[in-house]
């Protein structure tokens, strides 16, 4: 296994795989556990015909994940331990799911439907970025620990399932 960091425990150096460097970083967690619902909700509020409490109530969830992902990404850091474009696209995140939100309580759907989706969209691009790029922490988990992603996958899966049953429609 390719160690990410090596930490000292009791005199000695222990190499640290990326699962564990992921499992040991709780705003990591959080941050992850955050856009893996953004992501899910996200399409599940769009597919949806119709437009009733249940689509306020999983879009109110929706938004307050995006806020968290996006808030908890400025704790994160690169190699380099500088901000990287993922943090000017948080600063873009927050702006325009609060112009949907604002958008939306005035009347104006159009400019709700653009915002949010192109919120998503945003969303969509940084995982695919977080999850392809080598340097990354999913991918050094992905190439360390393969079972770890089909399992999230399916987990995922799982969760998006079930909050469409939760919500569909009657």
């Amino acid at each position: 296994m390719t160690p990410l960091e090596s930490v000292t425990i009791l005199g000695r150096m222990d190499a640290v795989t990326p699962l564990q460097h992921l499992l040991g970083q709780p705003l990591l967690l959080v941050h992850l556990a955050a856009a893996l619902l953004s992501l899910a909700l996200g399409p599940i509020n769009i597919l949806r015909r119709r437009r009733d409490r249940t689509h306020r109530m999983v879009g109110r969830t929706w938004v307050a994940a995006m806020v968290v992902t996006c808030l908890t990404s400025f704790g994160l850091h690169g190699a380099n331990g500088g901000y990287s474009w993922l943090h000017g696209l948080s600063v873009f995140t927050l702006v325009t799911v609060t112009l949907g939100v604002v958008a939306i309580r005035r009347g104006n759907r159009r400019g709700h439907v653009g915002n949010m989706v192109g919120s998503l969209i945003g969303i969509w691009i940084a995982f695919l970025f977080a999850a392809l790029v080598p340097d990354r922490t999913i991918a050094q988990v992905a190439s360390t620990d393969p079972w770890t992603v089909p399992l999230t996958l399916v987990l995922v899966a799982a969760a998006v399932g079930l909050a469409w049953w939760a919500f569909r429609p009657t």
